[in-house]
């Protein structure tokens, strides 16, 4: 069975939310049929400690007043490598580029299905329309 709607405008909204902060490289994985906790992934990464945790913010940020949500847990805040916010329905980690290579979430994950990110469509037009 798919994600529900409300995990899907979650990852929409983080999405949106990430890319926003410049966030690289965003894949949404759906592990509902893997795991029984969550619905799905957010994954993105970014440069340095600093833009991690200001996609970290700007993806708190939105979800909290667009969605009326906030994390029942976050890991990693601190230290600004590996950034996991859980939304229950929804686990968003936010890691540094390094990090992202040596973890290799997605490798982990690779027989989950990819949900789609307009988001990061939109991003991507827009860079080409600039050139």
């Amino acid at each position: 069975m798919p994600i529900n709607d409300h995990s899907l405008d979650i990852i929409q909204t983080a999405a949106a939310a990430a890319v926003d902060k410049l966030a690289e490289n965003l894949v949404a994985l759906d592990v509902s049929e893997r795991l029984g906790i969550t619905d799905a992934f957010l994954i993105a990464s970014a440069s340095s400690e600093r833009q991690v945790n200001a996609i970290v913010d700007g993806i708190e940020d939105a979800l909290n007043t667009r969605l009326d949500l906030n994390p029942v847990r976050r890991e990693g805040r601190g230290e600004g490598r590996w950034v996991l916010l859980d939304y229950l329905d929804v686990v968003i980690h936010v890691q540094h580029n390094e990090d992202r290579v040596f973890y290799a979430l997605e490798r982990l994950w690779s027989d989950c299905p990819v949900i789609p990110l307009p988001a990061q469509q939109n991003a991507a037009e827009g860079t080409a329309d600039a050139g």
